[in-house]
């Protein structure tokens, strides 16, 4: 049997790697291969083709990497052609995603979406697309499932992947300490994304909140969490300031930490599994955002806020995500013991409903299921 993944950015590279992970224990003897990075590699799938350099975000940022793209594109088509996979797995990253599934279920090889794109929020015309290519859908938020049943789809709720990952983190104590920080002292946590523009757009902004916060909680210090796949150059404003990098351990940051700071995107759901109260940031280029702005379906960009359906962390983002604003969300979460506990209660409640552990092995059990149907085919014929 033969399985095709593709996941094009380093949270999709995280599931990309659990997956793998359980469809090998449930059968050993499956090839494994296609587009994604270390984690999904290190799992013992063979790369096609690794997503470092391409991975953006923002429309006129897509542009540049698009001559890359096409090519990456092109040369996972011939893998495709030549091993012949009974299942292709699309991780979420739906811009390039789409257009290779459409390309290889041409080729007659089922498609399983796993991690879905966000059409609720953004292009929601998408959803024919699935309709039209996909076998099963299979995602992580209870409220996609309903979408998807009444347009008609094969839909199954496997529950959040990082529900099983956010359990391992180690002590707060220890971690902190093997670092050179006190256990005591009020801890923040800096998330600033897992893609280099994303790091380079946010960045300055959280170190000139930094020393606001310092002012006003004297003895705070700082983490700041790097994804495997980033350079420790695009960290290096934060180093120069004494702030502890840690690499490809979000999780561990994230239960060290009193309060987090963080990019909008899934570290905003690994945090809430960690009950972390947190302030989110984003920031696009003026002309992305102006393009984009008029097609959202949604108020609230979070996914805490939208599994909560409320907002239940603040949201800074575009214009409102100044120094000033980090800093005084950050101060009022740090100093006022009601407001932390109150923002703790509203994310065990979110905990709760990205389901239970096991999402991993569920979604490897359905790509199984796929498959087997095509194996079988294939094998009678």
């Amino acid at each position: 049997m033969r399985i095709m993944i593709s996941c094009g950015e380093a949270s999709g590279d995280l599931y990309a790697g659990a997956l793998a992970a359980e469809l090998r224990a449930r059968a050993p003897a499956a090839e494994i291969f296609g587009f994604g990075g270390q984690r999904l590699e290190a799992a013992g799938a063979t790369l096609a083709g690794n997503f470092t350099g391409l991975t953006v975000t923002g429309l006129t940022e897509a542009v540049r990497v698009l001559p890359r793209s096409y090519a990456m594109y092109r040369r996972l088509i011939a893998a495709a052609r030549e091993r012949r996979p009974d299942v292709f797995v699309a991780i979420d990253f739906p811009d390039f995603n789409f257009r290779l599934m459409a390309a290889l279920r041409r080729l007659g090889i089922p498609i399983v979406y796993y991690v879905s794109p966000q059409l609720w929020a953004w292009r929601p015309g998408r959803m024919e697309t699935m309709k039209r290519f996909v076998d099963k859908v299979l995602v992580i938020f209870p409220f996609e499932a309903p979408l998807y049943e009444r347009a008609g789809i094969p839909v199954q709720f496997v529950g959040h992947p990082l529900v099983d990952l956010a359990r391992t983190a180690e002590a707060r104590s220890a971690f902190l300490t093997d670092r050179g920080l006190v256990p005591a002292a009020p801890t923040v946590a800096l998330l600033p994304g897992s893609r280099p523009n994303e790091v380079r757009r946010i960045a300055p902004g959280l170190i000139e909140a930094l020393p606001l916060v310092r002012a006003r909680v004297p003895g705070v210090q700082y983490l700041v969490a790097c994804a495997p796949n980033l350079p420790a150059a695009l960290f290096a404003p934060f180093v120069s300031r004494g702030i502890v990098l840690v690499r490809d351990r979000a999780d561990d940051v994230l239960a060290a930490s009193d309060v987090v700071i963080t990019a909008s995107g899934t570290a905003t759901v690994q945090a809430a599994l960690h009950e972390r109260p947190t302030v989110v940031v984003y920031r696009v280029s003026p002309l992305t955002y102006h393009l984009g702005k008029p097609f959202l379906k949604v108020d609230t960009y979070a996914m805490t806020n939208l599994v909560a359906g409320r907002r239940v962390v603040p949201e800074l983002i575009q214009d409102d995500f100044t120094p000033e604003r980090v800093a005084e969300e950050t101060v009022a979460l740090l100093t006022d013991p009601g407001q932390r506990a109150r923002a703790r209660e509203a994310l065990r409640q979110v905990r709760e409903l990205l389901g239970t552990p096991g999402a991993s092995g569920r979604a490897a059990e359905a790509v199984l299921e796929v498959a087997a149907k095509a194996f079988r085919g294939a094998s009678s014929a």
